[in-house]
């Protein structure tokens, strides 16, 4: 059986890849992008220097910069109507994961008209929307190579999955040199996202070669690198390594799919506004050692990548130690507890019942090895509260 895989046109890797944009969108025959980003990107002069680089090469710019994390139908609709009132012909998403999936939402919406629920899984968008060249500013969500974005409906407080080709950028421009600013706490969050990408793009029900050779990769980059760089964000040989390793666990599980994890962490940050890493990261030991009876020598395989066990470990060895090493990293990132978090106790109790009907509407539970019921995930979620 044959798989088909979809990755950006145009990968531009390394130091100084974000340089790039005059020419990338020379090529592509773009001279009028809005360029979608946040305040913060702003701040530190990175969305000045584009606009240099690009007013340089004649190219004009427009700029939209109030994306916010973990955007919502609502925060991006500024950009819409920016978009719809323009004759802009490319879009360039700085920033992290929220501007990159924001201006793949605009991209659409902006061309195609409707809301952002019209788009939502499982329809599946394959119409083209404005061209994306994505520019990543942390080593985390791996959008910028995937054909997923994930928007909140404020009504309901839903993470809607939205997926097809038409969210695909056209070029991605990955330069570590844009995280050697990152903060401590954003390093840790987006690496162990990057993280799940991989073990959970390896253990999916839909991996196949290809995306098994991406994902062992990642978790190679991943797995000695992200200590290095949350304890010395200087070190500029952890930082290419894991903006490398979430670039690849991206284009892995765009080929294969998430699964229980990020089908539980949704619901997680819509309603209590955790970061979407940091819910991630919440979840991680808990699901890995629900799931690991159903795929042991997969998540064997994970361990040995990562360097939790060695290749002489035999597969329960490999799978102990992968745990043990799960929650070690989260003590040594100092990642919270939903209670240490803040969350509402009594709230978290009532949603319950709603957050596994979310997780389970997402469909990424059911390419977790270990499928569950609704009542499975609300014990899973109470395993996490403590």
């Amino acid at each position: 059986m044959s798989t088909q895989v979809i990755l950006p046109r145009i990968l531009e890797v390394g130091a100084g890849a974000s340089q790039k944009l005059p020419a990338i969108l020379s090529a592509l025959d773009c001279r009028k992008p809005l360029i979608v980003t946040d305040k913060m990107m702003v701040k530190l002069g990175y969305a000045g220097r584009l606009q240099d680089a690009l007013a340089s090469a004649d190219i004009a710019s427009d700029l939209f910069d109030d994306t916010v994390p973990e955007p919502t139908a609502a925060s991006i609709q500024a950009g819409v109507d920016k978009v719809r009132g323009g004759d802009y012909d490319a879009i360039v998403a700085l920033g992290g994961g929220s501007p990159i999936d924001s201006a793949k939402a605009i991209a659409i919406l902006g061309k195609h008209g409707g809301k952002v629920r019209d788009y939502k899984f499982p329809r599946v968008v394959n119409e083209a929307g404005l061209p994306i060249v994505a520019i990543p500013t942390t080593a985390g969500t791996g959008s910028e190579v995937t054909r997923f974005t994930i928007i909140t409906d404020e009504t309901s407080d839903e993470k809607m999955l939205c997926v097809g080709i038409g969210f695909m950028p056209v070029a991605a421009l990955v330069d570590y040199e844009l995280t050697l600013s990152v903060p401590q706490r954003t390093t840790a969050d987006t690496g162990i996202d990057s993280l799940t990408h991989a073990i959970e793009a390896y253990v999916s029900r839909k991996a196949n070669p290809y995306s098994d050779s991406q994902a062992i990769a990642a978790m190679h980059l991943l797995g000695p690198n992200l200590q290095r760089a949350y304890h010395n964000g200087d070190d500029r040989q952890a930082r290419e390594a894991m903006m490398l390793g979430a670039t690849l666990a991206g284009v892995a599980f765009s080929n294969a799919s998430v699964a229980l994890v990020h089908g539980m962490s949704r619901p997680i940050g819509a309603f209590f506004h955790v970061p979407h890493g940091l819910s991630n990261a919440m979840l991680l030991p808990t699901v890995t050692a629900y799931s690991i009876p159903a795929a042991p020598e997969r998540y064997a395989t994970c361990a040995r990548a990562i360097g939790a066990a060695g290749h002489d470990d035999d597969t329960d060895t490999a799978n102990g130690k992968l745990l043990e090493a799960l929650e070690a990293l989260n003590r040594d990132l100092k990642v919270p507890t939903l209670a240490e978090f803040g969350a509402d106790k009594a709230r978290f109790d009532q949603l319950l019942p709603t957050m596994a009907e979310q997780a389970l509407a997402s469909g990424s539970p059911g390419n977790n090895p270990r499928v569950p019921s609704a009542e499975e995930i609300i014990e899973l979620y109470r395993k996490i509260w403590p």
